[in-house]
Parts: structure tokens; C-alpha cells; sequence
């Protein structure tokens, strides 16, 4: 039936009992399959991950210049990664760079949500903030 239709005899379910089979245009249920997923990829949000990096002795307005970056990066959809980076004897002041993230995510809050509370990674302490839905 299939060769007098100019179509392909394509198995469906091999493992049924007794085997399923269709008769159909191989080729273009490949095209159709393939155009699906082409779609599905390109309805998909991405998030970028933008940095910002401070000091503990950041002062105030460059402080407030960069968490108008964060509020910036979250506004546009991206995710916005902030990391205060310490040196020598900054080290033992994390308590600062605790609360200047803090400060931060205070600052934001309306429009974001914390993903990843601060945390202490070698000498950086970092913290993720991703925009609300």
C-alpha cells in the first residue's frame, strides 16, 4: 500500500504486540520534527549572568553607582552577580562585605528576588541576584 502511494512504511512502536506501524512521508514528518524543536529553542528565555565587583572600603557614591548597575542588569532580565573582592587583612573585615551586600539586595528587593545568599568563595564573597517573575 505504502510503494503504491509514492510513501514510506515507518514502524511506530516495535515493541507492541503485534507491531505498530504507519504509513507516511518520512521525510518531511523528519522536516516537521526538526522545525518543532528549531521553535521550542528559540521560545526559550536565556539569562546572562552580569558581574559587578566592589571593595569593602567601596565609598558611597561609587557604592550607589553600582547597585544603579544591578538595578540596570535586573531591569533588562539578566541576572546580576555581586562580588566583593578582599585583600590581605580586608580579610578579616567580612562582616563589611556582608553588609554592603545587604545594602544591596535592600535596594533592589522590589524588583528582585536572592538566589544565592551571600557566601565566601577564597577571598571574594559573592552573592546572586535574579529578576522577579
Amino acid at each position: 500500500m505504502a510503494q503504491t502511494e509514492g510513501l514510506d512504511l515507518v514502524e511506530i512502536a516495535p515493541t507492541a504486540n503485534p507491531p505498530v506501524c504507519k504509513i507516511m512521508d518520512y521525510g518531511k514528518f523528519t522536516f516537521q520534527q526538526k522545525k518543532k524543536t528549531h521553535d521550542a529553542k528559540k521560545k526559550q528565555k536565556v539569562f546572562h549572568v552580569k558581574e559587578v565587583k566592589l571593595r569593602p572600603k567601596t565609598e558611597k557614591h561609587d557604592f550607589e553607582f553600582k547597585t544603579k548597575h544591578v538595578e540596570r542588569f535586573l531591569k533588562a532580565g539578566d541576572k546580576a552577580k555581586v562580588i566583593i573582592m578582599f585583600h590581605g587583612r580586608e580579610l578579616s573585615y567580612t562582616h563589611m562585605g556582608r553588609e554592603m551586600l545587604e545594602k544591596i539586595a535592600e535596594a533592589v528587593k522590589d524588583i528582585s528576588v536572592i538566589e544565592q545568599p551571600p557566601k565566601m568563595e577564597g577571598s571574594n564573597m559573592t552573592m546572586i541576584l535574579s529578576p522577579k517573575q
